[in-house]
């Protein structure tokens, strides 16, 4: 049993009897083959939420300070995170999730780029949609809701929506396109909020 296994084990323990977690659609979610969760993200909650609501492992990027900070970065290494330079077009973090992705795993992103506070709209990154082109993989749009009340110990639920497929129009992919299947998996996971 991996150091994944065991913290989703007790994590899964924690959220379903503290937080009442309940999980939606996670038959939506292919157990094998390289996949991509793009999910939004409210709380420092939200990676561990969806590693426990997901049928299968997940890894994540993760900010790079992260890691720097003395037990926290070893632990989230041990559960498959690894380090991104946010707003700087890390090509290595982008490798490194092409990578996972093509030895079939699974690769958790969050399209917006970070923490969106209530009330903010961001726009989509095009990493999802980028991660979605050079792996080949399908993309499941993911919904987490009640993280940003944890402190209140709201109930948790989690929603997995179905999968969705980038293909570009010609041998290449434009950045126009990029941005458009990008903007439509924020679409779909903001209907999945309010669903």
């Amino acid at each position: 049993m991996e150091a994944y296994d065991v913290a989703r084990l007790g994590l899964n323990v924690l959220f379903r009897s503290i937080w009442r977690m309940r999980v939606e659609g996670a038959e939506r979610v292919p157990l094998e083959g390289p996949l991509i969760i793009a999910c939004n993200h409210v709380s420092y909650f939200d990676p561990p939420v969806l590693g426990c609501a997901a049928p299968r492992r997940v890894a994540y990027m993760a900010k790079a300070e992260l890691f720097s900070i003395p037990l926290l970065g070893p632990a989230i290494a041990l559960v498959r995170a690894f380090p991104v330079e946010r707003g700087k077009g890390d090509v290595a973090a982008i490798r490194t999730a092409v990578k996972v992705i093509e030895r079939g795993g699974c690769v958790g992103i969050f399209p917006e780029g970070g923490r969106v506070k209530k009330g903010e709209d961001r726009p989509a990154q095009a990493g999802v949609a980028l991660l979605a082109y050079l792996s080949h993989a399908r993309v499941i749009p993911a919904a987490i809701l009640g993280t940003n009340r944890a402190s209140r110990l709201a109930k948790i639920r989690v929603r997995f929506g179905e999968p969705m497929t980038f293909r570009a129009a010609g041998s290449k992919a434009t950045r126009e396109e990029l941005a458009a299947f990008s903007s439509e998996v924020l679409v779909r996971i903001k209907a999945l909020r309010e669903g």
